[in-house]
């Protein structure tokens, strides 16, 4: 969706409107949208509209799409006609974060159309592509571009102390949460009970957000639940300031063979101090990518690319998520399964960066 520019003041109106609320705190993406329906729908057919697929409020990708719909949102190139033609049109780029059910479903929103952009985990994304694993007997998402790897993100299994959970076997005839269909976590948190031996029938088991999994946990109407994210995770913050929960360790020979035969999975450890109460703790980890629609201009996401890797971006990334510090280029190429776009790769060559093509 593009804003062609008005022969009127709307498109000065957004930009001195972009400073001023900045200064309220007020996140690009919402402004951004305000300056959208500010426009007559006449000009409604020349700003590139990019929209980011996430995951739930409560976990990480929401708040780092967030980030980055205000990072690469652009303004500048609004230019005011005069006339009732330009003789040059400079096409801004507008972008905007959704709330979804995850990997699975912003790699489907990314093939269909619904979304430009989002992010995904990079096992979900090399199964999506290839049409394999989860994705078997599927039309492969042929459609999906890397712009490159974020950060890595740590499988969580949090669970009441009084469950007495000590391990993922612990979970046979609990009352434990998967997390939604069409989640990354659902496909990594059944990828590690077939490695323990366990199956979903073996255990009581919800397919519910992490959001209701944790109250349903503070009510003891839920024993345990997985979730994938970004270190802190919000709604696990939260929950360990009660003392009621812990962390339990993802360890042994069973996670070793899954490291062997899941290339994309690696060893992970959450620090001590991530969350209140809880100390360091064993787990595994995988790569999120920013993923983009192959059908989308060279010129735009080259724009994309070279916003995401400013330092205008950094200060954003840095100061607006603890996970933000790790987004740098340093780890663009880690995790990376799928090809990436020929727009990004025409500035990573710019800059000497090593990608493969």
């Amino acid at each position: 969706m593009l804003l062609k520019q008005s022969p009127n003041n709307v498109g000065i109106r957004c930009i001195m409107n972009r400073k001023t609320y900045s200064k309220r705190s007020i996140t690009a993406s919402l402004f951004f949208i305000i300056c959208l329906f500010s426009y007559p729908q006449s000009y409604a057919e020349e700003a590139n509209l990019i929209r980011i697929g996430t995951g739930g409020p409560t976990g990480t990708y929401y708040p780092i799409g967030g980030l980055i719909a205000q990072a690469i949102s652009d303004t500048e190139g609004y230019r005011i006609c005069q006339t009732s033609e330009c003789d040059t049109v400079s096409s801004p780029i507008i972008a905007v974060h959704q709330a979804s059910n995850g990997s699975i479903a912003n790699a489907k929103g990314i093939q269909d159309g619904t979304l430009e952009a989002g992010l995904v985990q990079s096992d979900v994304a090399h199964w999506a592509f290839n049409g394999t694993g989860v994705f078997k007997n599927k039309e492969p998402k042929s459609y999906l571009r890397a712009i490159g790897s974020l950060y890595m993100e740590s499988v969580h299994l949090v669970a009441r102390k009084e469950a007495n959970i000590r391990s993922i076997h612990d979970l046979k005839g609990k009352r434990v949460s998967l997390d939604e269909p069409g989640s990354g976590t659902l496909v990594d948190a059944t990828l590690l009970l077939e490695a323990y031996g366990l199956t979903a029938a073996d255990l009581n088991v919800e397919y519910i957000k992490p959001g209701i999994a944790k109250s349903k946990l503070l009510d003891d109407k839920l024993d345990a639940f997985f979730i994938v994210g970004g270190l802190p995770v919000p709604t696990i913050s939260e929950l360990a300031q009660s003392g009621k929960v812990t962390l339990v360790p993802i360890d042994g020979p069973e996670k070793s063979k899954l490291l062997e035969n899941v290339k994309f999975f690696s060893e992970q450890i959450i620090p001590d101090g991530t969350y209140p109460n809880i100390s360091e703790i064993n787990t595994i980890g995988v790569g999120a990518l920013l993923l983009v629609s192959e059908k989308l201009l060279p010129a735009t996401v080259y724009q994309i690319t070279k916003k995401l890797w400013s330092e205008m971006t950094r200060e954003i990334l840095t100061s607006g998520h603890s996970i933000g510090s790790e987004i740098s280029t340093e780890n663009l190429n880690k995790s990376v399964s799928v090809p990436f776009h020929s727009g990004a790769l025409r500035f990573y060559s710019e800059l000497n960066l090593p990608v493969s093509e």
